[in-house]
């Protein structure tokens, strides 16, 4: 009869232990993370130029304004114009483009490409052919100011044709498709 405690039956009940060992510690469920603290930097004041419709919808209105953004890149200046441009003017002279309190729209930079998502609630605004054409041309005057080629405009994250029913969508506007007339 062989000897139940060889040398070979011992290294492999040793590694039999070990792998049962290893599979234990593959199994246990990996440790939580903690979240890191966020703190809110120091915001930073920034000069932009704002665009708004006069009293007859027919001319661009320009005001300057500062807007605080917690860091200064190109979306964050951008948004922060939008929302600016969306809660109105200040002063005489220029109508808001859009009614008070009306949502404001999301902007995306993609290289020198403004995308910008206006919410549903626009596409209700009931605005005809000239008022369409300032809401858009205000924009896109407003984020042009600063940098950028072109704006491509979504309503509600879908790509639509028009917005009123008036100007086209389906393609990006750039500065000179909102020149002054």
């Amino acid at each position: 009869m062989r000897p139940l405690f060889s040398m070979f039956n011992a290294v492999a009940l040793v590694l039999l232990s070990l792998c049962a060992l290893a599979y234990k510690v593959v199994q246990l469920p990996p440790s939580t993370p903690q979240p890191p603290k966020l703190t809110v930097g120091a915001t930073s004041g920034v000069s932009v130029v704002l665009y708004f419709s006069d009293t007859q919808v027919r001319n661009f209105v320009r005001q300057m304004r500062t807007v605080q953004v917690a860091q200064n890149v190109p979306v964050a200046v951008a948004q922060a114009s939008v929302k600016a441009w969306a809660a109105g003017p200040t002063g005489s002279g220029a109508v808001a483009v859009v009614p008070s309190g009306s949502a404001v729209p999301r902007v995306w930079l993609r290289g020198d490409h403004f995308v910008v998502n206006l919410p549903a609630s626009y596409a209700d605004l009931n605005y005809g052919a000239s008022g369409e054409r300032m809401l858009l041309c205000s924009l896109v005057r407003t984020l042009l100011e600063r940098r950028g080629k072109d704006v491509m405009f979504l309503v509600n994250t879908q790509n639509v044709p028009t917005l009123l029913g008036h100007a086209d969508l389906s393609a990006p506007y750039a500065r000179e498709d909102c020149a002054d007339e």
